[in-house]
């Protein structure tokens, strides 16, 4: 007689610690690390989700992927989004994905790469930043991720903490959320192309339009001067 569960009845634990593990292994596949699923899997298996098969696990990493691109979130490739999720299911794996996890010494690591800078930004910023991070004086840039800079995980949470979901430059509410967090982006006042830092007096969270308006409009200079008077933490460079 099999006695392995079957899907339908996941507890809220078990679907956190399949999270918990996805989200690890999502982080370490953007950061260019292999991964090896079958052995996630089996490790799973052997701990937080005895009594699961491995095609169970295996179908719960897709579930969770489905709802990843519902939330504008790139997935783990070779985790083929699964079609008809359960309402059940996803608001679980929902709650699950902005759970704030353990912090660890990776998360807390600088990097070029977008996807993982967000990924870590994000982690940090589901908890209570008590102390202002120094950030990076002079960002190093990197030909590997298209001339990027290497920018402070710590240093763009911190920034949209201290909004409070207020644009810094128009000073209206974000205007949609992204992973349950408002949706604002960390601008460098002073560009990372002009020598500018990577530090909380050079950095501002804007709306979409706002830091459009910093980079393209034709009022680009008087609006960014406006900037330093309304944040008083920017200190020119």
């Amino acid at each position: 007689m099999d006695t392995k569960k079957s899907n339908s009845d996941w507890t809220e634990v078990e679907i956190q610690a399949a999270v918990d593990a996805y989200l690890n292994m999502l982080s370490r596949e953007q950061a260019g690390q292999a991964i090896n699923k079958a052995h996630e899997n089996r490790v799973l298996r052997e701990g937080a989700l005895a009594g699961r098969t491995k095609s169970s696990v295996e179908f719960r990493m897709q579930n969770i992927s489905t709802v990843l691109e519902e939330l504008g979130r790139r997935p783990i490739e070779g985790y083929k989004p699964a079609k008809n999720v359960g309402p059940r299911v996803t608001k679980i794996i929902r709650e699950a994905l902005n759970a704030p996890g353990p912090i660890t010494p990776e998360d807390l690591v600088p990097t070029a790469d977008e996807a993982t800078l967000e990924l870590r930004a994000l982690k940090l910023e589901r908890r209570p930043i008590e102390v202002e991070p120094k950030g990076i004086e002079k960002p190093e840039q990197t030909q590997s991720n298209g001339k990027s800079f290497v920018r402070d995980p710590g240093v763009r949470a911190w920034v949209r903490q201290q909004a409070k979901g207020i644009c810094q430059g128009c000073g209206e509410p974000a205007p949609f959320e992204k992973s349950g967090q408002p949706f604002l982006e960390v601008h460098h006042v002073r560009h990372l192309a002009q020598d500018g830092s990577d530090r909380p007096s050079n950095a501002v969270a804007l709306c979409p339009n706002c830091h459009r308006r910093c980079h393209y409009s034709s009022d680009r200079d008087a609006f960014t001067a406006s900037l330093y008077l309304k944040v008083k933490r920017l200190r020119p460079e």
